[in-house]
C-alpha cells in the first residue's frame, strides 16, 4: 500500500503540473471570419485571404510554427477560442478591458478609427466634425462635443452594427435613445440592408468601411460624421489568446515587434488598407 500510494502521488503531482509548463508549439490554428474585408476575406477558391493572413503567415514563419486558417463564425470567437477550437482570433478583434476579462491579447498591430456610412446627401455628411478623428480617452471633452452633434443629426435613423462588436456597444451605450440599432450577423447582411434602405447609416472599422466603399454599387454612399478611437473603441485590434497560452502570447508579441521594426506590418497595411493604419 506504502509503494502504491507513493506510485499515485506521483502520478498525481505529474498531472497537476502540466497544465502550468509551456507547450511545445509545432502547429497554431487560427480563428478568423473570411467575411471581414480588408482584414480578411474568402476567394472564389474558398481560400481565407487579406491583411491578417498575410500578417500571421509571416508572424508564424518567425516564431518557426506551422499556421492553419479556419473559418469562425464572429459571434462565436470568444467562445472557440477557450473550447479549444482553435489557439488564436484573428479577425480585427479590438482590445477592450471587457474582453480581457476572458482572453489575452498581443500587442495591437491595427489601429483603425469607428467610422460611419451613410448616402452622401444624408445629414451627417455636414457635420462640422464630418472627417475629424476623436480620441475619446485622450480627449473627452472634444469626443463629447462630436459626440452630442451626432446625436443630433441621427435622431430618428436607422444605424446598422454587426452583433458582439465594439460599435455595438457603442451605438447601444451612446446612441439607442435616439435611433433604432439594428445588429446584423455579418457585414455583408448589413451593406444589402443600408444599399435597400432599410438602415440609414453603418457603423464599422474605418478600413472596413473603405472597402465596402470601393464596390461599385456603393457610389451613392461616402463617410459621414465624426470618427473614434479609444473608448469603447480601445487601443486597437490585438491577437486573442488563452490566458492559459501565455507563452504562445509571448512568442508572438516577439514576432509583432519584429515586424514592426522591418516595415512588413506597414508593407502589408498599405497592400491591403491602401493607408498605414499602424498603431
Amino acid at each position: 500500500m506504502k509503494l502504491y500510494s507513493a506510485a499515485a502521488l506521483g502520478l498525481l503531482a505529474v498531472a497537476v503540473a502540466t497544465p502550468c509548463m509551456a507547450k511545445d508549439w509545432k502547429t497554431v490554428v487560427i480563428g478568423m471570419e473570411g467575411g471581414f474585408a480588408p482584414y480578411n476575406l474568402t476567394d472564389p477558391s474558398g481560400k481565407i485571404v487579406g491583411f491578417e493572413p498575410d500578417l500571421v503567415m509571416d508572424l508564424c514563419a518567425r516564431i518557426k510554427v506551422q499556421c492553419k486558417i479556419i473559418a469562425q463564425d464572429w459571434d462565436g470567437m470568444i467562445p472557440g477560442l477557450n473550447a479549444g477550437k482553435f489557439d488564436v482570433i484573428m479577425d480585427g478583434m479590438s482590445i477592450t478591458e471587457q474582453r480581457k476579462k476572458e482572453i489575452d491579447f498581443t500587442a495591437p498591430y491595427v489601429n483603425s478609427p469607428a467610422a460611419f456610412i451613410a448616402a452622401k446627401d444624408s445629414p451627417l455628411a455636414k457635420l462640422h466634425s464630418n472627417g475629424k478623428v476623436f480620441n475619446l480617452t485622450a480627449d473627452p471633452k472634444g469626443g463629447g462635443a462630436a459626440l452630442s452633434e451626432l446625436r443630433k443629426a441621427l435622431k430618428g435613423m436607422v444605424i446598422g452594427v454587426q452583433v458582439s462588436t465594439t460599435h455595438a456597444t457603442f451605438a447601444d451605450k451612446h446612441l439607442k435613445d435616439i435611433a433604432t440599432i439594428k445588429e446584423y450577423k455579418t457585414v455583408d447582411e448589413r451593406d444589402l440592408d443600408l444599399k435597400s434602405g432599410r438602415i440609414d447609416v453603418e457603423l464599422d472599422d474605418y478600413a472596413t468601411l473603405a472597402a465596402i466603399l470601393e464596390k461599385p454599387d456603393s457610389k451613392d454612399y461616402a463617410f459621414a460624421g465624426p470618427e473614434f478611437t479609444g473608448g469603447d473603441f480601445g487601443t486597437g485590434a490585438g491577437m486573442g489568446l488563452r490566458k492559459s497560452d501565455a507563452d504562445l502570447t509571448a512568442k508572438f508579441d516577439a514576432a509583432l515587434k519584429a515586424a514592426f521594426a522591418d516595415g512588413s506590418v506597414k508593407k502589408y497595411s498599405l497592400k491591403w488598407f491602401k493607408i498605414d493604419t499602424t498603431p
